[in-house]
């Protein structure tokens, strides 16, 4: 390679990256996390393992769990936490990734978007007064952890009062890669019919995720709304059981429920969907073309796991830092693979100052 020639392709990896280039919408959570003990799940009815929404019957969980001795409080819910790995993990330059959502005018909202300030996360929040801040009781137990979010003002997302905001739909319309938890569904689906259509009509990339078992259960219909503008659909082993089952896919085989995903009818066909369900400390499966493979995640002692809490969201985090620099599926999820590792040495969806991914 010529001087000019290197000179040129390192150039072209600099400008690769820009502002707004990943887009992110959905819930912005504090989370309040706390080791309980089983008879604290017992009491409010909680699996080890699950996220839920919170009920009436949840209200006293809410007040028990602060009174808990060292309870944390991070900025959290799913898509945040993943748009802020994938920043943390760019580094530079600030600001590549975008966040939507919701959230009140309260303490509770300024901590949310101070913490998204320090991962400089270009965060452009709805804010609105008729409900507070939304939170997530992160319920610690050994290495589970089980979660029940109180949405109040993220559920108040409005796609007229926000997204279609003429300076809003800009910052949208400047992204390459596109990323919605699926439990954004339960919010607004119109928003992300909005964006998924915009991805899929200018061949861009749009990413969802399964997000947890009640979402294939309970809002199906939004979900396979938008299936068919899905570019890459992320899920856990658990998720994607549930997923398979409301869909009468008959197995409980991972693999063939990956291509059996990836076979739901597609919008844009000038992308083949990508599947890519993690199963924790089992190895993660993808479509990689029309077979499926297995990918082993990194080795941990198990006793050097603190948290389990946002491992997934990491994972995608990492694997978005490497879609967004257009790398292969291999690196993708190597990328994934790291965030994961280090986030769940960690109390809460937190990371130390600079990553040390090679």
């Amino acid at each position: 390679m010529s001087k000019e020639e290197t000179a040129a392709s390192t150039s072209t990896m600099k400008t690769a990256l820009s502002e707004n280039m990943l887009f992110g919408m959905g819930n912005p959570l504090l989370d309040i996390s706390a080791v309980v003990d089983k008879d604290f799940l017992d009491k409010f009815g909680l699996k080890p393992n699950d996220q839920i929404l919170a009920e009436d019957k949840h209200k006293a969980l809410f007040e028990e769990i602060v009174k808990r001795n060292k309870v944390e409080y991070h900025a959290g819910g799913s898509t945040q936490n993943s748009v802020k790995i994938a920043q943390w993990m760019l580094q530079k330059p600030h600001k590549v990734a975008t966040f939507f959502g919701c959230i009140g005018k309260d303490d509770f909202g300024k901590i949310l978007k101070k913490k998204a300030e320090e991962a400089h996360v270009d965060a452009h929040y709805y804010e609105q007064t008729e409900e507070p801040t939304g939170t997530c009781a992160a319920c610690i137990t050994g290495d589970n952890r089980s979660l029940v979010a109180n949405l109040a003002a993220a559920n108040c997302y409005k796609k007229e009062k926000h997204l279609d905001l003429d300076s809003n739909w800009e910052l949208v319309e400047k992204a390459k890669v596109y990323y919605i938890a699926g439990f954004f569904l339960t919010v607004s689906p119109e928003s992300i019919l909005k964006v998924a259509k915009h991805a899929s009509e200018n061949n861009k990339i749009f990413c969802m995720n399964l997000s947890a078992p009640f979402i294939s259960q309970f809002f199906k219909e939004p979900l396979m709304k938008v299936m068919p503008y899905v570019d890459i659909l992320f899920g856990n082993e658990t998720e994607a059981a549930t997923f398979a089952k409301e869909l009468g896919f008959e197995t409980d085989d991972i693999a063939v429920i990956a291509h059996k995903t990836q076979n739901l009818p597609k919008e844009n066909a000038k992308r083949q969907r990508l599947v890519v369900f993690t199963q924790g400390k089992d190895d993660t499966v993808a479509t990689v073309g029309d077979k499926v493979t297995m990918f082993p995640v990194l080795d941990i002692d198990q006793n050097d796991i603190v948290d389990t809490n946002g491992a997934g969201d990491a994972f995608v985090g990492g694997f978005l830092f490497a879609l967004v620099q257009e790398q292969s599926l291999e690196e993708c999820i190597r990328a994934g693979h790291y965030a994961a590792n280090v986030i769940i040495r960690r109390v809460g969806c937190t990371f130390p100052e600079k990553p040390d991914f090679h």
